[in-house]
């Protein structure tokens, strides 16, 4: 499946977030799902590709593809220490982020009214057809009062270079560069931002 191919409209079963008078949905989703595993593919054919075009001059592997999109299963985003969040245009499901308790903050004096533990910001990611619509903005916010709900007082994320797009988003929504909180491999810059 491509980032291009439209997926089945599931209606939404929360609450609907709306922005601007457009038919914008945030719900939870099973990580599992059919959904949330053709949203993953997406996304990850789109950053895995991008990132061997760059520097290779070519696509993924397609047996490389199909590897590392089984290896990360997303169950770190199942309650009770996690959720993943799906994005609905019209609709239609678009894009995904992903929230996970990771523990207690560094802080040993978390700001006051905010949670004890730190939560890291995964998968956040809109189809092509769905981007400039304001929905990345929405599907953050939406995640950020997630972290709240799982008792974090922090949200951190990790990115990488090439993928200005995202750094861009993260900085217009209070997100600040910070010291590394882990060493993957392709890691490059990292953001934190106190939730309040």
């Amino acid at each position: 499946m491509t980032s291009t191919t439209p997926l089945a409209p599931t209606p939404p079963t929360h609450p609907v977030v709306r922005t601007a008078g457009t038919a914008w949905s945030v719900a939870p989703e099973p990580y599992d799902s059919p959904v949330a595993a053709a949203l993953w593919r997406a996304y990850y054919t789109e950053v895995s590709d991008r990132w061997y075009l760059l520097h290779e001059g070519h696509v993924t592997d397609p047996d490389e593809l199909e590897r590392e999109v089984a290896a990360d299963t997303g169950d770190y985003l199942a309650p009770p220490n996690g959720v993943l969040l799906v994005a609905r245009y019209e609709g239609a499901p678009v894009g995904t982020a992903g929230v996970r308790l990771m523990g207690p903050a560094s802080d040993p004096h978390p700001p006051h009214g905010s949670g004890s533990a730190t939560a890291e910001l995964k998968r956040v990611f809109l189809l092509a057809e769905a981007r400039g619509r304001g929905g990345a903005a929405l599907l953050v916010t939406a995640a950020e009062d997630a972290a709240r709900t799982l008792g974090a007082g922090r949200i951190v994320l990790d990115t990488r270079g090439d993928l200005v797009e995202a750094r861009a988003l993260y900085a217009r929504l209070g997100y600040e560069e910070s010291a590394p909180h882990n060493d993957h491999a392709y890691a490059e810059h990292w953001f934190t931002k106190t939730l309040a």
